[in-house]
């Protein structure tokens, strides 16, 4: 993509960008962010919009792919319902598997507990020319673990370290090493689906009164759901203090599944653009071996049997 062509990209998907970014300058209050949001779109061309961005980014995947000098963790974070598992489906759906890895993050085994807060995560990193998708994180770490404080307990820590400092203490160990990241080749963005009260309710409804959802649905969700407010102040306190310009987090309207897939569909596509991606050039030598090749192979193919 020429300078003029990324520049009216950027100009064309910014509306859908720059409203839900926070990279730690300024203030943050995450009741300033809207669950409903619709940026003035309709379904029919949010769907549009949505499936210009796949044609982007599978041309934009190939790219990083053969370049093979950048990686793009993505991660993902929102309350039970907020439509996580289903953006990601929809958006990378037509990537080639070869250079995209999904991890979704659950309960930590005994191995990983047997490690720091961050390894599970840190070993599950894209390689170069790799996507990387976390479904949750390490940010799990800062979240249920604070909202559960027992769960420190099974962390096997040592008891002095376990301080009233602890949150923060972590808060400056991620964005160290996102930081780091950042400095080697991975770019780092951080999706929060902003979903509202009512509106998981009525997801959770679906999913009990239809029985091919049944099994997206646990009693452990009701009791979370009852932490609404503790879960909520929480995240406010993740995304003011690991928000940086290196590893931004975006605030997704999530009410609306279609603007939400709209909004991150748009994130990552513009991010990719600003890497001036491109093919590796062949060099001249190289370029003269193929030449002989393809002679030698048009040459066999005389009298042979065409290819149907």
């Amino acid at each position: 993509m020429n300078k003029k062509s990324s520049q009216s990209l950027a100009s064309e998907l910014d509306q859908f960008i720059t409203p839900f970014r926070h990279d730690g300058s300024g203030k943050f209050h995450l009741k300033d962010y809207k669950t409903n949001e619709k940026g003035g779109l309709d379904k029919e061309k949010a769907q549009e919009i949505l499936e210009a961005n796949k044609k982007r980014l599978v041309d934009f995947q190939e790219k990083l792919y053969a370049q093979d000098r950048w990686s793009l963790l993505l991660i993902f974070q929102g309350m039970d319902a907020s439509g996580k598992d289903s953006a990601i489906k929809a958006i990378f759906e037509g990537i080639n598997p070869q250079g995209c890895d999904v991890h979704a993050f659950k309960q930590p085994t005994s191995t990983e507990l047997d490690h720091d807060f961050l390894w599970r995560c840190m070993i599950a990193l894209p390689p170069r020319g790799h996507i990387g998708i976390f479904n949750r994180s390490h940010y799990e770490e800062c979240l249920v673990t604070r909202v559960h404080p027992e769960i420190l307990d099974k962390e096997k820590l040592p008891p002095r370290l376990v301080t009233k400092n602890i949150w923060r203490e972590r808060f400056e160990d991620i964005s160290a090493v996102e930081r780091y990241l950042s400095r080697n080749g991975t770019v780092i963005l951080k999706f929060f689906l902003n979903v509202s009260k009512e509106e998981q309710r009525q997801r959770f409804l679906d999913r009990l009164q239809e029985p091919s959802k049944n099994w997206k649905f646990s009693m452990g969700d009701i009791s979370e759901r009852a932490l609404w407010p503790r879960y909520q102040a929480v995240y406010q306190d993740i995304v003011r203090h690991t928000a940086t310009p290196f590893a931004p987090w975006y605030v997704v309207p999530a009410d609306h599944k279609w603007f939400a897939r709209v909004v991150i569909g748009s994130v990552i596509v513009a991010a990719l653009d600003q890497l001036d991606l491109r093919f590796p050039r062949v060099d001249k030598e190289s370029l003269g071996e193929f030449a002989k090749v393809r002679k030698a192979l048009e040459q066999e193919g005389k009298g042979g049997k065409k290819r149907e």
